[in-house]
């Protein structure tokens, strides 16, 4: 792995383990107050502050796990060069595009 994707695969990292940590507090907090998916839309909705922050978590962990992928695939299979960056990069589009259907399925009105 070139030193560029070591460096932002642990940048995206650092940026998701605060953002995993307020994810599974919210999970404890709507669990133990029994909310149900209803009650949780109802607080999301249109809040462009949840939007910014799922939308942070699913574009760090697409580069997360995409970069992953690569270092996975380069070690277990023949590819190599572009073949590596092509398997990259569509695994983490795909995984941007439906990140962020979810999130706006979560918060848009």
């Amino acid at each position: 792995m070139n030193v560029r994707l070591y460096v932002l695969q642990r940048g995206t990292a650092l940026i998701m383990a605060p953002l995993v940590l307020v994810h599974i507090a919210i999970i404890f907090y709507a669990t133990s107050r029994g909310l149900s998916a209803a009650d949780i839309l109802g607080r999301t909705r249109g809040s462009f502050g949840w939007a910014a922050y799922y939308s942070l978590f699913v574009l760090a962990a697409a580069t997360h796990g995409a970069i992953g992928l690569r270092v996975i695939a380069s070690e277990w299979t023949a590819l190599r060069g572009r073949q590596l960056d092509a398997l990259m990069w569509i695994f983490g589009l795909a995984l941007a595009v439906l990140g962020l259907r979810a999130v706006a399925a979560v918060v848009l009105p």
